[in-house]
């Protein structure tokens, strides 16, 4: 399913890309899969979503005291050093609609090498495309922000706490 995005006046047209590994990737797998993404040529933007995994103790009578959590580590993607805080249980690639057989061609190579116990890929349109409320609220004017950008962030969360961009 393709879906058509105006930004800054040229049309871009994208598709995502869902992966579900049957297991939650450790972070060693997290960070091998993530650069082997990245590099397919026609990848806008990665996505990861997965169980939190929080510094310390959010509630309860240990709240405040630090969690030592084993895949709670800094990995490399791209050259970028990027804190995982999540147990990685599902990626989303936004991927260039013109180059998408390519691309899943090249998606589906990396999922067999990588996840020997399986996973399921879906596609379609899993992310926002157009600015939305809290878009406006955030950035204002949204005409000059990076594309990657638009939909990813809370209105009261900040930005480098939940966004990290790879070149």
């Amino acid at each position: 399913m393709k879906t058509e995005v105006k930004v800054m006046s040229e049309e871009i047209k994208v598709v995502d890309i869902k992966i579900f590994p049957h297991r939650y990737l450790k972070a060693e797998t997290t960070e091998k899969v993530l650069n082997e993404i990245y590099d397919v040529d026609g990848i806008v933007r990665v996505i990861v979503h997965g169980q939190p995994l929080p510094k310390t103790v959010p509630f309860g009578p240990a709240r405040g005291l630090p969690v030592n959590h084993q895949d709670r580590k800094i990995i490399k993607v791209k050259g970028e050093d990027m804190e995982l805080r999540v147990k990685v249980g599902e990626i989303v690639i936004t991927a260039d609609g013109e180059k998408f057989e390519e691309i899943m061609d090249k998606i589906e190579e990396i999922c067999e090498r990588n996840f020997p116990y399986g996973y399921d890929i879906y596609v379609g349109a899993f992310t926002k495309i157009k600015p939305t409320v809290t878009d406006y609220m955030k950035y204002g004017d949204v005409s000059n922000i990076d594309p990657r950008l638009i939909g990813m962030v809370d209105a009261s969360a900040r930005l480098k706490d939940s966004v990290k961009m790879i070149k």
